[in-house]
């Protein structure tokens, strides 16, 4: 295997070994015992009193091992599964709290929450022994709509949070932005919907545990995006063991998406059980477990104002947020609609005042937190399609809108009115660039054509930017040296299928000198990786940075080490092709000849330890702000609604390219997500009766591969100054950027012909038939 350049496209070092079967996913952990499994009875109502329940059946039942509710829950002394940010209200008061015990105690209050768990030899005798639990439940009210349940009068989800508004936050200057309305031209104002999203990656969340009786500890084995974010809450929070009691494990992750962050209710369980048993104990969800406990992600109502000036130029933003958090707040749900998004509602935009009001709404439904892009999508989507409106109310086209308001190269760094500092970057030449790719000139032409077959074609635009890799949270990157002439790298953040063993391994490799097959890659054990966790785009611009860092160290302790050992001057030496050479002879010692020469204390500096293995944590000292355009054309038969997207071009700016084949896959990735949440997707809760209508793939429709487009993907990269590889954050790119261009495509497809001004997601042919045959009728009449 070859020495790994920055900046090339190499493919996925990881891929042969996942393609032909090699991977460890949680299910395929090997233990070394047989698992008991356990099963949740889950609650069929929305909300409910439990007025008693019986498990003496169940506990009698062939195969079963133990039956726990939620008073062996009260009577352990369990802590809850906690929310663990904290948030201001506007007057200064703390946002509220929803106690939520890992079984249900004295109140149910979504249909899928947990309220006994049984733990049998056999899966199919836990479920079994499951339907007999009998269950007492008195129903009480409820509410699932997000801004409905944020009225007065509606049901209570929590009685003392009053009307359901668990917190009421707020960012910007309410003042100038008051003053900015005061003296504009004119004000636009659209009220739009960001659907409740099921997160369904390909391996389900699951868990398992092993019980050493020798040590009294447990190991935790579960699908994550980083062990040390999941060993304190379960260890020390809810289940009060104590850290050394406890090991958490990941292996191979199917997909994470921000759900795999968390502490779930199960987590805790599993261990409980595992150790109450002294035994093994496996949990793994169905499809429609999943759907019902999984946290779920997005589902906003929120109402954009922005004050103008004669010329279109944006004077002041004002947006208010409803916010569902669902019947109880989870690890970082508060976080994801206020701080982690919030900011980038002026987007790339000179817009000198904006106030942002966030009510985080609890409804009888399952719990909300982040999903990919955690509030940046949200944020993105509400801006670009508010911008599209903008520009049709004012007559003009969506490119002009966006220039004549964009932040101009001279103004960077340019502080926004929402407190970022954008570092680097060119708006305009990346949305013109776009334009050029995705050919906007020739799209009247395009137009009549598909007019003259009877279909509605429309192009649509969305600019973006992101906030990522930053977030006040270190990487650490430690490196061993092997007996075998290789070094481990071992790192606390996990790859859930973005490629982190390559990136990682090519950075090493470019950094060292050394052939990427002398690198091998470690994580997802606490016991042996740092601190660390995957999300918000972090991993190459603070866990890569690290990895310099901690090469750079090596490289400088390797030529004191070096120069010892050839008996020649410190300053003499220099390092190159993974070798340390005296300078202007042909003496040279290899990476590794020189690690094993450190081992001898009489090689190492005074005062540093044998070896030349070390570690390096890189603290973000700024975000990165990567942006970009995404241009969506696509093709509409009034007659079905049916949509077909005929071309999708998109221009990144990510800074510097590590891997560019890693980034495409990653846009292409996300690309998919958001154009699922943009056409397919949404999660239906019944009004009526609380119960999740779309809980299973019959009935909740993920993107599929005939409308996910071909993607036309290019670079215009400004280097980022905030981390020393000029790298901005790619992970969640797609995701963002996509929604609102469909959806500006889908309103420019169909505008001209019905006068429509804007369409929520999901745009299913269903939805766009009835848009379309409702104007007909207005029409005919």
């Amino acid at each position: 295997m070859a020495k790994f350049g920055i900046g090339q496209s190499v493919r996925r070092l990881e891929d042969p070994r996942l393609l032909t079967g090699g991977g460890r996913y949680t299910d395929d952990t090997k233990l070394n015992a047989p698992a008991a499994r356990m099963y949740v009875l889950r609650s069929p109502h929305a909300h409910a009193d439990i007025r008693k329940i019986d498990t003496s059946a169940a506990a009698k039942a062939p195969g079963v091992l133990l039956v726990l509710t939620g008073h062996d829950v009260k009577k352990a002394d369990f802590g809850d599964v906690p929310c663990l940010v904290p948030l201001e209200n506007r007057d200064g008061s703390p946002r509220g709290e929803t106690p939520r015990p890992m079984l249900a105690l004295d109140r149910v209050r979504h249909v899928g929450d947990a309220v006994a768990l049984v733990v049998a030899e056999t899966l199919e005798q836990a479920k079994d022994a499951a339907e007999l639990i009998e269950v007492d439940y008195e129903a009480r009210a409820h509410v699932v709509g997000t801004y409905e349940a944020a009225q007065p009068g509606a049901p209570l989800v929590h009685d003392h949070i009053k009307n359901n508004i668990v917190f009421d936050w707020h960012m910007g200057d309410q003042a100038k932005t008051d003053a900015a309305f005061a003296k504009a031209d004119r004000v636009v104002k659209l009220q739009l919907v960001n659907q409740r999203l099921v997160v369904n990656s390909m391996e389900p969340r699951g868990a398992i545990c092993e019980y050493d009786a020798k040590d009294d500890r447990s190991t935790l084995w579960l699908s994550s995006q980083g062990v040390h974010m999941i060993r304190p809450v379960v260890a020390e929070l809810i289940l009060k063991i104590g850290l050394p009691k406890l090991r958490v494990r990941t292996g191979d992750v199917g997909g994470g998406f921000g759900m795999k962050i968390f502490v779930h209710p199960e987590y805790p369980m599993v261990v409980w059980a595992s150790r109450l048993l002294k035994r093994t104990v496996k949990w793994i969800p169905d499809r429609q477990e999943a759907f019902q406990s999984d946290v779920q992600g997005r589902d906003h109502v929120s109402i954009a104002e922005m004050a103008l000036d004669k010329e279109a130029r944006f004077l002041g933003c004002r947006i208010t947020t409803y916010a569902a958090l669902g019947a109880y707040l989870n690890h970082f749900s508060v976080f994801i609609p206020t701080m982690a998004g919030s900011s980038m509602l002026v987007g790339l935009y000179q817009t000198p005042a904006a106030y942002i009001n966030v009510k985080g709404v609890m409804t009888n439904t399952v719990p909300t937190d982040a999903y990919r892009g955690a509030g940046r999508p949200e944020a993105a989507y509400l801006l670009e399609r508010f911008v599209d409106h903008i520009a049709r109310e004012t007559g003009l086209t969506p490119d002009e809108i966006r220039a004549r308001n964009f932040i101009k190269p001279g103004q960077i760094p340019f502080a926004t009115a929402l407190g970022d500092t954008y570092d680097s970057g060119n708006f305009e030449a990346v949305m013109r660039k776009g334009m050029e790719k995705a050919d906007w000139k020739g799209f009247s032409t395009r137009r009549a054509q598909s007019l003259a077959k009877g279909k509605w074609r429309g192009m649509g635009m969305a600019t973006y930017v992101e906030k990522c890799g930053g977030g006040g949270m270190p990487e650490t990157a430690i490196a061993k040296f092997n007996d075998d002439d290789t070094v481990t790298i071992f790192m606390g953040n996990q790859t859930n299928g973005q490629g982190q063993e390559t990136a990682i391994r090519q950075i090493a490799s470019a950094r060292l000198g050394i052939d990427a097959d002398q690198i091998r890659f470690v994580q997802g054990d606490s016991d042996v990786v740092p601190e660390g966790i995957t999300g918000g785009s972090r991993m190459v611009s603070v866990g890569g940075t690290a990895t310099i860092g901690v090469a750079d160290k090596i490289i400088a302790k390797g030529k004191l080490v070096a120069a010892s050992a050839m008996e020649a001057s410190a300053a003499d030496i220099e390092y190159g092709d993974g070798a340390f050479k005296i300078v202007g002879t042909d003496r040279s010692m290899s990476l590794f000849d020189v690690a094993k020469a450190a081992k001898d204390a009489k090689h190492v500096p005074a005062g540093e330890k044998p070896g030349l293995d070390d570690e390096f944590t890189r603290m973000p000292t700024a975000d990165t702000f990567p942006n970009g355009c995404h241009i969506c054309e696509l093709e509409i038969d009034p007659d079905t609604g049916v949509l077909e997207i005929v071309n999708y071009s998109v221009v990144d700016d990510f800074g510097a390219a590590l891997n560019p084949l890693l980034l495409q896959g990653q846009v292409h990735g996300g690309i998919g997500q958001g154009v699922g949440q943009a056409l397919t997707e949404k999660t239906v809760y019944d009004k009526d009766s609380g119960q999740l209508l779309s809980g299973s793939f019959q009935d909740y429709a993920l993107p599929r591969a005939d409308i996910v487009p071909h993607v036309h993907f290019d670079l215009h990269n400004s280097p980022c100054t905030t981390n020393p590889l000029g790298v901005k954050g790619a992970g969640e790119a797609g995701a963002i950027g996509a929604p609102p261009a469909v959806i500006n495509a889908i309103v420019d497809a169909i505008h001209p012909h019905t006068g429509v001004k804007h369409v929520d997601m999901p745009a299913t042919a269903a939805t766009l038939w009835a848009v379309i045959a409702a104007h007909r009728q207005k029409k005919a009449a």
